[in-house]
């Protein structure tokens, strides 16, 4: 699952950064691991910016981060229960 996929909220720990498309390249792979999305990493995806879109605002540790639907699309996550 995509962290794009989650609802405004969800509690999710992080499983891998993919490159989602072709306009994704390995410097924007290499700075969302630096930012810490690792895998086994918790996180919240808080809310998503004004339509639902982007910037998507994501919990990771105690840093907020905004991320542009692009970038949120090479996450792969894994939901937590409730």
């Amino acid at each position: 699952m995509l962290l794009t996929d989650l609802p405004d909220g969800a509690h999710a720990t992080v499983e891998g950064v993919v490159a989602a498309s072709a306009e994704v390249d390995a410097v924007t792979l290499r700075r969302l691991g630096e930012l810490g999305f690792i895998p086994g990493e918790p996180l919240q995806l808080l809310r998503r910016g004004p339509g639902g879109r982007e910037p998507l605002a994501v919990l990771i540790g105690e840093t907020m981060f905004a991320l542009r639907l692009l970038e949120a699309q090479c996450i792969e996550v894994r939901p937590l229960q409730a």
